[in-house]
């Protein structure tokens, strides 16, 4: 069973980090990002420009491959008669070993979230969205705001995981060095194109204007600052010239997996989560809610598995974790507590479904604490409270009674498909 936000221990490290000498800072420069009328303390910040860094020089035969290949890891020349790998000479980045090789494992916990992520399996169409739908058509069977509500969070996480998708395919997984790790991140990218695909099933299924939900990205001012807060992420590491391998590049790499594993599916993720299963505790728009259901199971888990490569590159990488990177990373998580906080006012300007914007503001202090405390920085709002104590029992959804209830009955697994 699956415990909604605990701590995740830090995974126990393999082999004494090495520190770089003279490394005491990094300077950490990010993009500016309209405030939110929530008061925390400001940020200043300078424009990010691309960095252009050499790699390390190479010290084997795959190194140079790898240099050669452009830094695409994984598209080296395959060295004839070339020596089996150990596993003490895995590392999450950096790692001049073959990573077409999956064993020996380094990082068990890596391995198990990826069988635990396939073992979680479910399908969208597999839930019944027919009482949504009578519900959604009556003119009287739900409010104007709670009609807001469900359109605001279907055009917010409609492109949410596509942006999060594009992040791990296009920025993460090319500077990821250690095989296990990759493949749950394969998985992981799999179950964000599955959310979209949820998303689209309820939009569809509701008549809803597509174009209207898809663009509000574009349209409404809290959802286009919550993503191009995250874009900034993903413009860095996908360009080309940008390669780990010193201090200030692993750095930024780090700052990346913060940005959305512990902003995005750690903060921006949790007002909509709590809204839309807020339908489901008072038998509206039970469809919805539980395809969110299943939704915050997986990303539940992304996040822990976020923690852990964080944990795992810190104690690899001490010299990145100076006071400068530190201050930088809790500044960061303000400003995303301020966006979020900013998301809920827009998405309930008044009190509906027993919740209002204050138990948000509590609820986006507590949860940003744990996240804090979880990469082991300390803790900005002491005291937060969790008013939606409730959220912990989501993660216990039994699926077989669950879907034994709701199941479209017309819906095939694979093995009943024919591929004729």
């Amino acid at each position: 069973m699956l415990v909604f936000d605990d701590a995740v221990p830090e995974a126990t490290p393999t082999q004494e980090p090495v520190t770089p000498p003279n490394v005491t800072s990094i300077s950490i420069a990010q993009p500016a990002v309209a405030q939110a009328p929530h008061a925390v303390t400001s940020i200043s910040v300078a424009p990010t420009t691309p960095i252009a860094s050499t790699p390390p020089q190479a010290a084997t035969p795959q190194a140079a491959a790898t240099d050669a290949a452009g830094g695409v890891l994984g598209v080296e020349t395959i060295d004839f008669k070339a020596n089996r790998i150990k596993v003490d000479e895995k590392r999450v980045i950096n790692c001049r070993a073959d990573l077409n090789q999956l064993v020996p494992f380094k990082y068990d916990w890596a391995w198990q979230k990826y069988l635990d992520a396939c073992a979680n399996h479910w399908m969208p169409q597999e839930i019944s969205m027919s009482r949504d739908i009578a519900l959604w058509k009556d003119p009287n069977g739900l409010t104007d705001d709670e009609r807001l509500i469900i359109k605001r969070n279907l055009g917010f996480f409609s492109t949410a995981d596509s942006l999060v998708a594009n992040n791990l395919v296009l920025a993460i997984y090319r500077h990821i060095t250690n095989p296990e790790c990759r493949q749950y991140l394969l998985r992981q990218s799999f179950e964000e194109a599955l959310h979209t695909h949820a998303y689209q099933y309820v939009i569809e299924s509701l008549g809803l204007d597509e174009g209207e939900i898809f663009n509000m990205y574009r349209e409404v001012p809290s959802i286009h600052e919550k993503d191009a807060f995250e874009l900034q992420f993903t413009q860095e590491l996908a360009n080309p010239d940008f390669h780990t391998g010193t201090p200030e590049t692993d750095a930024r790499f780090l700052r990346n997996l913060i940005g959305y594993y512990v902003i995005m599916e750690g903060i921006f993720f949790y007002v909509g989560f709590v809204q839309m299963l807020s339908f489901g505790r008072q038998n509206k728009m039970t469809g919805a809610s539980e395809e969110f259901q299943y939704i915050l199971r997986d990303e539940s888990m992304h996040l822990n598995f976020g923690i852990d490569i964080i944990n795992q590159i810190k104690m690899e990488n001490p010299h990145i974790w100076t006071p400068a990177f530190q201050a930088d990373i809790i500044e960061l998580i303000k400003q995303g507590v301020n966006l979020e906080y900013k998301y809920a006012v827009d998405t309930m300007p008044r009190g509906v479904l027993g919740l209002n914007v204050s138990m948000f503001d509590e609820y986006l202090k507590f949860i940003a604490n744990r996240r804090l405390k979880q990469i082991g920085l300390p803790e900005q709002w002491p005291g937060a409270q969790n008013p939606f104590p409730w959220m912990s029992e989501m993660l216990d959804l039994k699926k077989e009674k669950n879907f034994f209830e709701t199941r479209v009955i017309d819906y095939q697994v694979g093995g009943a498909l024919a591929w004729d």
